[in-house]
């Protein structure tokens, strides 16, 4: 396992693990119509109807895009990767509840362990991004994903991007967003102090456009955004 990656899924430790789907929808407002969009976007590039192998890269947790996107376009099929088990384990937890497992394959291990062949279709990475520290660690699974798409394939990107403390506003309003679902001013002084020095997002849309076309992508179009959150779509070059 790259270090890096480790590094960021040690954060996602059973308990955190048991919580994730609860707390990531009011962190992120609009967490599930960003999903259900993600999959509106791969279905409008692939073409509705048809079968597509999809690489999910950070599936662990809700597994909420395939979800939304096996609900969408049942024949396709998924490769779910995952370096932290008690993430994985509860993706495909989710997906048993909901009766999606056998079109899911699980990986426990980043992108590079992965086979370099046979090529995806299409891939997703949603919330991951802004976890991984430094801009090498960031391009390295972009780059890793690249590889792994034929050309012309679509990635779906979103998570977090900015530096939080550059946005004093946003940052105020994220708090009053876990205000707004009961938490009181103690805990949302510890969660803002928690999330200021536990995640390394992307310093701008600029920051991000940059890291795709470094990794082999043609320019993005994003189709969601929340207060930090953004979501785009970009296709690998030379389709």
């Amino acid at each position: 396992m790259h270090p890096t990656a480790a590094d960021a899924a040690s954060k996602f430790d059973p308990s955190r693990a048991g919580e994730y789907a609860q707390q990531s929808r009011i962190a992120l407002a609009g967490y599930d119509a960003c999903h259900e969009l993600s999959a509106c976007m791969l279905a409008a590039s692939l073409g509705a109807g048809r079968t597509a192998q999809v690489l999910v890269a950070g599936a662990g947790g809700t597994a909420q895009e395939i979800v939304c996107a096996a609900r969408l376009e049942p024949a396709w099929r998924f490769t779910a990767v995952d370096p932290s088990r008690p993430m994985l384990d509860l993706a495909m937890a989710r997906l048993a509840e909901v009766g999606l497992a056998s079109c899911t394959q699980a990986v426990q291990g980043v992108v590079e362990d992965l086979p370099a062949m046979p090529l995806y279709d299409a891939a997703t990475l949603i919330g991951v991004l802004h976890h991984l520290p430094g801009d090498d660690a960031k391009l390295g699974i972009l780059k890793a994903i690249a590889a792994r798409l034929k050309p012309g394939a679509p990635l779906i990107l979103a998570g977090n991007y900015r530096a939080y403390a550059s946005e004093p506003l946003l940052l105020a309003a994220w708090g009053e967003r876990w205000r707004m679902q009961g938490a009181s001013a103690d805990e949302v002084e510890a969660k803002l102090g928690k999330i200021l020095q536990g995640a390394d997002p992307p310093a701008s849309e600029e920051a991000v456009h940059a890291l795709l076309a470094e990794a082999g992508f043609a320019a993005p179009q994003r189709f969601f955004g929340s207060l930090f959150w953004g979501a785009w779509m970009a296709r690998k070059r030379g389709g």
